[in-house]
């Protein structure tokens, strides 16, 4: 009991010294927020053309502004993390970061006014998915229960009219549009949730992956969703630091409800994107390589716990939770976690420049391109399989 007492003691003592520590940084940001709120500034933003800008910015800042809060509330309510043999970190850590990357990205959407309806659609379904997950992360929900509220929350945005146009239209080829879509939503969230494993990790693809979504975007003067992006990208930087600390253990979390909700918009996102003019299925391609890295990871740990017993239904995979995803098996590579983290954001950076030089290419040029994807997924699979005779 009395140990009991002096851990819970050193623990709120832990708390109080990152809350003094985060406190500037955190007012700093609430003020700046505060000021940007005020429809004056935002005007000057949009009449200099910064709307881009004043996004990011708003995004950011209330994530930062918020995301202290959300650690003192978190070890306020026990709201943390526990250490588990099948975890990586060893203290207990709150686990509801999500909230605050929410925020800070819908808050920058209504202020902004960026709301079409299939927008609407996605911050009502993303909305869901986060709830959920928050609940998941107080209370461990059955797999097959969360699955309900993905395919649930992809129903509502194909139900706006936002899917995937591979084929052509027609009863058949609009019925496939809408099972791929579903497929891909419901696949790239869990995928993306897998890697939030690590601290950073999942964090800093959102901020990649949305980034190259972004540039892409802007220059196909699709502003809208140019804008969105730069959302995700703020309300993520504004999370960051707090998640990646180098060698320090992280002062929080996404969560499932974070992870689950930035997947979710991500994969939208490249739903509704017009990534090429000439060719659907290039346009296609275009995100493919953009979420390579958890394309290629789910693909991998599905085929190898097939062929290994590990799984043998649906429901063992869905339940199954093991160190096999793509940073667990570079970190045995590469031998340290930060290592790990650096090759995975590497890899995204090689896929998303191919992903833009794919926009503007040829039939000759995207097939180049794609066997160049392959050759590095190829490398990366070589690296892994070397890495496997470490302990």
């Amino acid at each position: 009991m009395a140990t009991r007492v002096i851990e819970n003691d050193l623990s709120m003592a832990g708390s109080a010294r990152a809350w003094r520590w985060l406190t500037p940084a955190m007012v700093a940001a609430l003020f700046g927020a505060a000021a940007l709120a005020v429809l004056a500034v935002r005007d000057i933003f949009q009449l200099e053309g910064l709307r881009w800008l004043y996004v990011l910015l708003f995004a950011f800042l209330g994530s930062c502004a918020l995301t202290p809060v959300m650690v003192q509330i978190s070890h306020h309510w026990n709201l943390v993390d526990i250490p588990t043999e099948r975890k990586i970190h060893v203290q207990p850590t709150p686990r509801v970061g999500g909230i605050a990357v929410y925020a800070g990205f819908v808050g920058s959407v209504l202020m902004n006014s960026i709301l079409p309806d299939w927008m609407t659609a996605v911050v009502v379904a993303g909305s869901l998915l986060l709830i959920v997950g928050v609940i998941d992360d107080i209370r461990e929900l059955p797999a097959s229960w969360k699955l309900v509220a993905q395919l649930v929350a992809a129903g509502i945005v194909i139900a706006s009219g936002k899917v995937l146009t591979l084929f052509p239209a027609g009863v058949a080829g609009d019925t496939a549009n809408m099972v791929v879509t579903l497929l891909w939503i419901v696949g790239i969230t869990n995928a993306f949730n897998f890697f939030d494993g690590m601290d950073g990790l999942a964090t800093g693809l959102a901020i990649l992956m949305a980034g190259f979504m972004g540039m892409v975007a802007f220059e196909t003067e699709q502003p809208g969703l140019g804008w969105l992006a730069m959302a995700v990208i703020g309300a993520c930087a504004g999370f960051f630091p707090h998640n990646f600390r180098g060698r320090q253990p992280a002062n929080i979390f996404l969560g499932d409800g974070g992870s689950t909700f930035l997947g979710f918009t991500l994969a939208c996102l490249a739903v509704k994107g017009n990534w090429a003019n000439h060719s659907p299925m290039v346009s296609f391609s275009n995100p493919l390589l953009i979420f390579g890295v958890l394309i290629y990871d789910m693909i991998h740990i599905t085929v190898e716990r097939v062929v290994t017993g590990k799984v043998h239904s649906v429901k063992e995979w869905l339940d199954y939770v093991g160190k096999d995803h793509l940073h667990h098996r570079l970190e045995r590579a590469l031998g340290s976690r930060q290592a790990s983290v650096a090759m995975i954001f590497l890899l995204t950076i090689c896929l998303g420049l191919s992903a833009m030089a794919l926009r503007h290419a040829g039939l000759q040029e995207a097939v180049l391109l794609l066997v160049q994807a392959g050759l590095i997924v190829a490398m990366v699979t070589l690296l892994e399989v070397t890495g496997r005779s470490r302990p």
